[in-house]
């Protein structure tokens, strides 16, 4: 099983309306792509001011299929149109989980 890990920080003045945008997007994605076996995502609870604003965590079985979904046309929607016009910061990991 292979997680990736997606960490944003808003640009300042970010709107909430965009966030919540982000958030039905993003919660969207499952339900349309087969290749994501798990899928959360949240904003910051603000308890340390050198956090990021919002978190994405998705799992997949191996490698193939987080590129499956890593070039997903409806994902790379949701990253230009919602997701890059709002973000200052973007990192990004895939590790290999535990058996």
């Amino acid at each position: 099983m292979l997680r990736h890990l997606v960490l944003i920080r808003w640009l300042e003045g970010c709107p909430d309306e965009a966030v919540r945008a982000v958030e039905e997007a993003l919660s969207a994605l499952p339900s349309q792509i087969p290749a994501i076996r798990g899928y959360l995502l949240g904003r910051d609870l603000n308890l340390n001011p050198a956090n990021s604003d919002f978190a994405i965590v998705a799992d997949f079985e191996d490698a193939d299929a987080y590129r499956a979904y890593a070039s997903d046309a409806r994902h790379l929607q949701v990253i230009r149109e919602l997701i890059e016009p709002w973000s200052a910061e973007r990192r990004a990991v895939q590790f290999q989980l535990p058996d």
